[in-house]
């Protein structure tokens, strides 16, 4: 297997009928895995996962909530493609969308590898604080950093070996991007046109206040991650 890709699936009842049809249109040469993880859901989730059966496609349950970070970890404990990595179901991401990343990697997948998506198609508003958590994070690890909470996130299996370091938050999208920066990974990112939301309900972005509440909790979650990467002797 090439890829395992995990989907958290955290109360996306509306979207996972789509999200699964989406998945079949990847094609087999790509020899992707897609990992759902039914993360604690409290709506219809569970019933739903229950129907499904499709040949790439494995099936993790959570059965009480513990973060977004946790249930990624719980599927990537079941991933065996040779690069791994997580995307949203909220379908704001299509699953077809990873074609261009597989694609790259397949002509570059003897390097240390992270890719992220480079979003378009976003509201002011959310370039703003975007931007602004670029300069933080660029100044608080003496690095370039630009997109560190897009999606999709695709690198080589070999950082599972510290996957027990993995935060069980949404920091695990910052964790990776400096834990791969202190490794010299290339950072690759490739355009993705973010789609509105048309189907369930985001657990934190309810407009301008939850983003300054995120805000707030993503400079404090980077110097959690850069404390652990510089005082912890077993990243190198």
């Amino acid at each position: 297997m090439k890829y395992s890709i995990v989907i958290p699936c955290y109360n996306e009842s509306e979207n996972l009928s789509d999200l699964v049809d989406a998945i079949k249109k990847v094609p087999d040469s790509f020899e992707a895995e897609f990992i759902l993880v039914e993360n604690g859901s409290i709506d219809n989730s569970r019933e739903i996962f229950k129907n499904i059966n499709v040949k790439n496609m494995k099936l993790v349950y959570v059965d009480k909530n513990q973060g977004y970070g946790y249930g990624i970890i719980q599927g990537l404990k079941e991933s065996i493609g040779d690069f791994v990595g997580w995307i949203h179901a909220d379908m704001q991401y299509n699953p077809i969308d990873l074609i261009p990343f597989f694609e790259y990697i397949n002509f570059h997948e003897k390097e240390k590898l992270l890719l992220k998506g480079k979003r378009k198609n976003r509201k002011f508003i959310e370039y703003f604080f975007t931007f602004g958590m670029n300069i933080y994070d660029s100044l608080l690890f003496k690095e370039k950093m630009k997109e560190v909470m897009s999606m999709p996130v695709i690198f080589n299996k070999e950082l599972l070996k510290f996957i027990d370091s993995f935060p069980y938050d949404y920091s695990i999208d910052i964790f990776i991007y400096a834990l791969a920066l202190k490794l010299n990974y290339n950072i690759v990112h490739l355009p993705i046109y973010l789609k509105k939301r048309e189907k369930g309900h985001s657990s934190w972005n309810n407009g301008f206040i939850s983003r300054i509440k995120q805000s707030k909790k993503m400079i404090v979650a980077s110097q959690e991650v850069k404390k652990e990467l510089k005082y912890n002797d077993r990243y190198k």
